[in-house]
C-alpha cells in the first residue's frame, strides 16, 4: 500500500490516513483504497447499482490516472464507495474528454466507525508500462472536500497533472 498524502491547502479533518494500491492484470488492473479515521464524520456515498455516472468527485470517490509513459492522453477512473464508476480518455491535459470504453468495473466497499476499504476489478484494455495516480477526495457533511494523492504539482489540487502520476506500473 502507498501512502496518499493530504494536499497543504486541506485541514486534516476526520481521515488521518489514506493508503493505496494497484496492480496490472491481464484484462487491466486491480486497485485498494484505505480511508483510516472517523468514517462517521464524513461523507460516504449510499450503495447504488453499479453503473457509469459522471460527476462522482464531487462526493467521496477514489480515482485511477493511467497513462502510457512517453504518452499524451490518458485515461480517469472515478470509482465511487456507492459501487458506481466512470471512465474517461483524454487526448492531453484534460483536452479531448471522452467515454472510455470499459469492459466491465466490479467495486466492493466495506466501512466501520474506523475505516472504509474500496476495492475495484477493472477490466478495460490499459497500456503497459503506464505512469499511474491514485488519488481520494473525501467530503465533510458541511461540504468541504479533503484532496490525497501520491504527489501534487505546485498551487491549488490538480489530479490531471502529470505530477501526481508517481507510479509506474507493469503487467
Amino acid at each position: 500500500m502507498q501512502p496518499l498524502m493530504l494536499h497543504q491547502t486541506c485541514e486534516l479533518g476526520p481521515i488521518r490516513a489514506v493508503t493505496a494500491s494497484i496492480t496490472g492484470t491481464p484484462s487491466g488492473c486491480e486497485a485498494e483504497f484505505r480511508l483510516d479515521g472517523k468514517v462517521p464524520a464524513i461523507v460516504v456515498p449510499q450503495p447504488a447499482a453499479p453503473e457509469r455516472m459522471d460527476n462522482l468527485w464531487k462526493t467521496t470517490c477514489f480515482e485511477i490516472f493511467w497513462q502510457p509513459l512517453g504518452g499524451t492522453y490518458y485515461r480517469e477512473f472515478n470509482l465511487s464507495p456507492s459501487g458506481r464508476w466512470a471512465a474517461y480518455d483524454f487526448d492531453s491535459f484534460r483536452e479531448g474528454m471522452r467515454d472510455a470504453p470499459v469492459d466491465a468495473i466490479a467495486i466492493a466497499c466495506s466501512h466501520d466507525d474506523s475505516g472504509l476499504v474500496l476495492k475495484a476489478s477493472i477490466a478495460a484494455e490499459l497500456p503497459d508500462p503506464a505512469q499511474v495516480a491514485l488519488n481520494a477526495i473525501v467530503e465533510h457533511p458541511d461540504g468541504s472536500l479533503q484532496f490525497w494523492a501520491l504527489g501534487f504539482p505546485p498551487g491549488k489540487p490538480e489530479f490531471h497533472s502529470e505530477a501526481c502520476r508517481t507510479l509506474i506500473v507493469e503487467r
